[in-house]
């Protein structure tokens, strides 16, 4: 792969697409914007398409499987402590606090209200 960031885009499998925009708008403060029905109901992260960095939709799926730590996404973020406070007021759950990783900063690790394990990274 040439690309320094290969991932180019994620799906997160939700089964109330209203209610799972309203989580993760609330815990990043940020708008979702949804995509044309001919798609399947789904909502897009906010993006530059000449980014860097990665995005994804959230995508309602009848067939959500609740099995957390398949896949974990990380999102940015200037410090993991400004989401984590806003995770459980927004219906999710705290799997791990705040950690160093070394070199690398901080990882948090959640559950958002389908079960899906997501990752925060932060340099402080």
């Amino acid at each position: 792969m040439k690309n320094l960031n290969p991932v180019c885009w994620f799906d997160i499998n939700v089964s109330n697409l209203e209610k799972s925009k309203l989580f993760y708008e609330t815990v990043f403060g940020i708008k979702l914007t949804d995509l044309p029905i001919e798609w399947g109901k789904q909502s897009t992260f906010p993006f530059n398409e000449d980014g860097a960095n990665a995005t994804g939709a959230l995508v309602e799926s009848q067939n959500v499987s609740t099995q957390a730590g398949n896949t974990v996404i990380y999102f940015s973020s200037e410090d993991c402590i400004t989401e984590e406070v806003r995770i459980e007021k927004a219906g999710g759950k705290i799997i791990k606090n705040k950690m160093a990783i070394g070199q690398f900063g901080f990882i948090s690790l959640f559950q958002d209200l389908d079960g899906n394990t997501i990752g925060l990274h932060s340099r402080k």
